[in-house]
């Protein structure tokens, strides 16, 4: 299983859509951990762009500061995490998530992390780890992986409007990694809805053997539960929250019994912080 990299959110173009920045920036996002230097060849192929027209965009990066070159090979530089950045600073959820993540990892001895939606993947936003390894995929800040396949993504979808809903599940992806991941999207609705219902999503061996992952979402203003059975007005899921561990560490129930109410209690926090960090801007 790898990460993913999108490069859009599937909607079609608008009579706003400026064609030379997506290109631009997907010339910047076509390197990762598997790919941190390449030639203008590869790039060229990995973009779809001709080589002039990849040559072109390479020396604007170049000249601009973002990317630098070695003889044949390019690189970026670490001023791409401006980028990157500017979205985590006015977000201020990565900083108040990640001393409460700190703490529920020393509390349960499992890595856990914090996560949003990002048209069909969700992108790691703030992470709190122990030292053994557990996904063959190292997980960054930044990190993509496929929503439909991932405790956090199923929590996200599950909180999404009926239409959006919809949408998502018809461009399903039909690759699955493992024996057990859920690509039918039927399936996968019915799965969502027992998400809604009873407010947490636990996975097991879907996105990586051996790895199972907990997670509940993180709201905005309002409701403290996404049941249906609360008559408490619906509040916004504005993130997601969970937990990893070994498959042959702890079954499924196990997993429920040991880390629900942690992580509960985390989202809490986390969600409390957010509302009284936001009180504190205005």
């Amino acid at each position: 299983m790898t990460a993913t990299r999108s490069t859009g959110d599937g909607q079609g173009p608008s009579d706003q859509y400026v064609q030379s920045l997506v290109r631009g920036l997907n010339v910047i996002r076509a390197f990762d951990e598997d790919h941190p230097e390449m030639t203008l060849s590869e790039i060229a192929a990995a973009t779809s762009l001709t080589r002039a027209t990849a040559r072109r965009f390479l020396s604007t990066l170049v000249e601009v500061g973002y990317m630098k070159s070695h003889g044949r090979w390019y690189s970026l530089t670490p001023r791409v995490l401006e980028l990157g950045f500017s979205y985590l600073s006015s977000l201020s959820l990565p900083e108040v998530a990640q001393p409460y993540l700190e703490r529920l990892s020393q509390e349960i001895d499992e890595s856990s992390s914090v996560s949003v939606l990002d048209g069909s993947d969700i992108v790691y936003v703030a992470r709190a780890t122990i030292r053994r390894r557990i996904m063959s995929v190292t997980i960054n800040i930044g990190t993509r992986l496929p929503a439909h396949l991932t405790a956090m993504g199923r929590v996200l979808l599950a909180a999404q409007a009926p239409e959006d809903l919809s949408d998502y599940l018809r461009t399903l992806p039909s690759d699955a990694p493992t024996e057990r991941a859920i690509t039918d999207p039927a399936a996968l609705r019915t799965e969502l809805d027992l998400v809604r219902e009873q407010g947490f999503s636990l996975i097991d061996q879907e996105v990586q053997e051996g790895l199972r992952s907990i997670a509940v979402p993180v709201f905005g203003r309002r409701q403290h539960s996404v049941s249906r059975n609360s008559d408490t007005p619906p509040r916004t899921v504005i993130a997601a929250v969970n937990v990893s561990t070994s498959a042959s560490s702890l079954s499924r129930a196990d997993i429920v019994d040991r880390f629900l109410d942690p992580l509960r209690r985390t989202s809490a926090a986390i969600a409390d912080d957010l509302e009284e960090t936001r009180r504190g801007r205005g």
